[in-house]
């Protein structure tokens, strides 16, 4: 039975890419794709895919939210972070949130394979390039002392209302796309600037972009 793989990526042509490449393979099949997070854990819930290879930069909801969302709906589905981005950071918190792959774009092709086969045999997988730089989780100061990373702050539920705010939702829109009332979505607003030090949108756009929580237009 072939490995059945679900590509989650905001542009296209990646999506299409990733589908020609893993098709040519006779033991991977592509069962389904998406846009963005949202729709990504709405469809994996529906089709339960072997593998989900997911990008991190996604509309409505980032990758490592819908990673988390996804590993608990669905703990057999095993996720591969396909990302632009190779900080330290980027890679604990994929890992953290429940992923068991990561790789980068730019060395997207026969190793995205060699990652999909991995996964389904029930080991981890991480990108040469980044393999020798994830020794932990934990981020550092300079000076050696554990550093706390302000995304860590938040709860899932405000790292959600913060990228539907710099994405431009209002209130409303945000309350009806995650079910809560506009009242309550006012109350994460507030409290997620609160923790985060401003009342700047543009600020939080420029937080929220350079921690991968909404891609950069």
């Amino acid at each position: 039975m072939p490995i059945r793989v679900f590509l989650a990526d905001d542009h296209a042509v990646v999506r299409d890419g990733l589908r020609l490449l893993l098709e040519t393979k006779g033991d991977i099949t592509v069962v389904g794709e998406a846009s963005d997070g949202r729709k990504t854990v709405k469809q994996v819930q529906k089709l339960s895919p072997d593998v989900v290879i997911m990008d991190i930069s996604m509309p409505e909801l980032n990758g490592i939210e819908a990673t988390q969302q996804i590993c608990k709906a669905c703990p057999d589905t095993r996720i591969i972070i396909l990302s632009i981005h190779a900080t330290t950071e980027h890679t604990a918190r994929s890992l953290k949130a429940g992923a068991k792959g990561y790789l980068l774009k730019e060395s997207a092709g026969q190793e995205v394979v060699d990652a999909v086969r991995t996964l389904h045999s029930g080991q981890q997988y991480l990108s040469r390039q980044i393999a020798d730089t994830v020794v932990e989780f934990s981020i550092f100061k300079k000076d050696g002392t554990l550093g706390i990373n302000p995304i860590d702050s938040l709860s899932a539920r405000e790292r959600e209302v913060l990228q539907l705010v710099v994405e431009g939702k209002t209130s409303a829109e945000i309350a009806k796309t995650l079910h809560l009332s506009p009242k309550t979505v006012e109350t994460y607003r507030s409290r997620l600037m609160k923790k985060l030090g401003t009342h700047e949108i543009t600020s939080l756009v420029k937080f929220a972009i350079e921690h991968g929580l909404t891609p950069l237009k």
